[in-house]
Formats: C-alpha cells, structure tokens, sequence
C-alpha cells in the first residue's frame, strides 16, 4: 500500500468545554446558573479522565506481565506469553533464521533461554518456547477480531528500542487493511490481509508484542509502522497489527503439529515476476512457471502468460497479486485476465491454497 506524506497540525483542547456569556451582572441572570453547570461539567471530565486511568493502569497490570523481550544474535523484539508451557508467540522476523533466543519477562532483569518451533513467515508469525518455564507465567488473552472497531482505545506493549515493558496507547485507525511488508529493511516479505491499524507508537522492538484492548485481551500482533517515502523514516500514527484470528489460526497448529499445515491463504500456484509496457510503467505479472496440479495449471494458464487481471481488480506488479489474492480464500472461483501471444483471454479459476 502507498502511503503518501501529511503534515499534522497539533490542536490542544481543554479539559472540559467551558459556555461562555455575555451580559450583565445580576441576581437572577443565567450566568450565575451557567457557573455551577460549568462547575459540575469540569468535576464529570475530571472523574471520566481518573476512571479511563483507572481502565489503562488495570489493564497495564493484567496483560504486562504475559509480554517479554526476545533478543536474537542480531534482532531485538517482543513476544507474547501463549501458554503455561513456555510457548511464546512473535514475528517471523524477530527470529529470522535463528535456533536459539534470550528472553526477559516483564518487571525481571532474569534472562531465559528459548528455542524455536516453528516459523511461518508467510504471515511473519513465529513460535518459541522457554527451556525452563518459570513459576507463575501467565498466558494472555485473546479477543476476537470481527469485534474489533474503529474508534477503539488500545494498548501497545513491548520491548521498543529495547525499552522492556513499554506501554503506548492510541485507538483503532482503520481495520481490514492489507499490507506487504519490505523485505530490504528486515521484514519478510509478507503480504498480510485484514491487518488492524493503530495510532499508537509502535517502533522497532515493539514486533511480536501486544495491542490489547481495554477488556484486557490481545486484538493484534504490531508488525510495522508505516513509512513516510519523503523521507525513508517512520510515519507517526500508522501502525499495523496482525489480526488475533490469524494469530490464533497459525499459532495453534505450531504448537499443536510444530508447522504451519493449514495457512488460510489462496494461491493461484505460480512464479511470477513484474512486467513493465513501452514506456515502463508495471503492466502484469508474467507467469515464470507454473505448479503441476496447482489452480493455474488446471484452469489452462500457461508459462509466458502475462496476468493482468484478478476477478475485478487490475494486476500490474506481483505485490498486486499477492494482495488481490490476500483478499480470497482457497476453494473461491474467480477469474484471471491475461494475454497469451498478443491475445486476451480469461479463465476461471478454483484458488488453491498457499
């Protein structure tokens, strides 16, 4: 997804909402009156602000201590406390290729160690568990992702630039959103639907951590944070949180079968690369191969075929694709638009899975 720079003008209200008035001074003037509204409005604000602090500091105290730091030979990051069995959830790019990890639990400077189960990072998802498991570890809850809305107060706990038990916060920006991930910087690589954005901070280290709503229960996995293409850093605001039903689904079947069999993800069962027109601008994916078997191969698409077309959405770039395809499950029909030869044609296609 593009995102495109704003500048953000900082507005500073009050408190409370004060009434203002006008007019002269006397006994029965409804001024006098106004005064104790204004009054009873400033004492409402005050106890809605000291029972919201209250939610945050409850929640804070509930869900920290099931977030830990996780230190790689090269990565730092953050996790998520699955079970009482020592097994621990993060990004597949906190662990990149690695066997072996240190992890710190919340409020402790005792480091334990951990070994990896398994790593999807098709999804950037990753599971680790604890040599030992330590009295008293406690797994955190998760929520259900169709409830989440936008407009919702979240939580953002980690370990950001290896500030351990870190807490932001901020509300649900937008929900439903797909984003491919850099693979220069770091990331996987991934494409990712249904991704939750956040407005609250989230900066390297916090991968693998927490975005917990004010029910105490983990909505998301924060991933990445937007950034800004004028200047190459981060964009303020724009974070983006792996979904807890796609944690959940990918999560379980590590720790039930130690791999990823069932990923939820379709495929058409090609190779592609991007093409570009005359006057190089992305103009479809050529197909590089073609699996035997595959959704592609039995709907006649061939080697050479250019894809410019997925269902209703226009196909110019394999970012493109991928993203189109993040939006269906395997077993949907749909159609690819392609050119064979300088012809166009169009097949029906029964997605597979990835």
């Amino acid at each position: 997804m593009d995102i495109t720079r704003t500048r953000a003008l900082r507005l500073v209200l009050p408190l409370a909402v004060l009434a203002l008035v006008s007019g002269c001074s006397g006994a029965g003037f409804p001024g006098a009156r106004d005064s104790s509204t204004t009054r009873a409005a400033q004492a409402l604000a005050q106890q809605s602000g000291g029972d919201l602090q209250s939610e945050y500091q409850r929640v804070i105290k509930d869900v920290l201590p099931s977030v830990v730091q996780i230190q790689a030979s090269r990565e730092l990051g953050s996790g998520i406390v699955y079970d009482d069995k020592g097994h621990i959830l993060t990004n597949a790019h906190v662990v990149g290729n690695e066997k072996t990890f240190k992890v710190t639990t919340a409020n402790s400077e005792n480091t334990l160690t951990a070994r990896l189960v398994s790593s999807y990072p098709q999804q950037d998802l990753a599971v680790v568990k604890l040599d030992q498991v330590p009295s008293g570890l406690k797994a955190a809850t998760f929520g259900d992702s169709a409830k989440v809305e936008v407009g919702q107060i979240v939580l953002a706990m980690g370990s950001p630039l290896g500030l351990s038990s870190s807490v932001t916060q901020g509300i649900v920006s937008a929900t439903g959103r797909t984003v491919t991930e850099g693979s220069s910087d770091g990331g996987t690589g991934a494409t990712i639907a249904n991704m939750v954005q956040t407005s609250a901070a989230i900066n390297p280290g916090n991968s693998g951590g927490a975005l917990v709503n004010l029910n105490g229960q983990v909505i998301g996995i924060p991933t990445l944070a937007a950034t800004d293409p004028s200047f190459g850093g981060s964009a303020p605001g724009i974070g983006f949180a792996i979904p807890a039903s796609t944690v959940k689904t990918i999560a379980d079947q590590i720790v039930r079968t130690g791999k990823v069999t069932d990923s939820g993800r379709a495929a058409l069962g090609i190779t592609g690369r991007t093409v570009v027109d005359q006057n190089y601008q992305p103009a479809g994916v050529a197909v590089v191969s073609v699996k035997s078997g595959g959704a592609a191969d039995k709907a006649g698409i061939q080697a050479g075929d250019i894809i410019t077309r997925l269902g209703d959405t226009d196909i110019t770039t394999i970012t493109s694709l991928t993203e189109a395809l993040a939006q269906d499950k395997p077993g949907d029909r749909t159609s690819v638009t392609f050119t064979r030869n300088g012809s166009q044609k169009k097949a029906d296609v029964t997605l597979g899975q990835q």
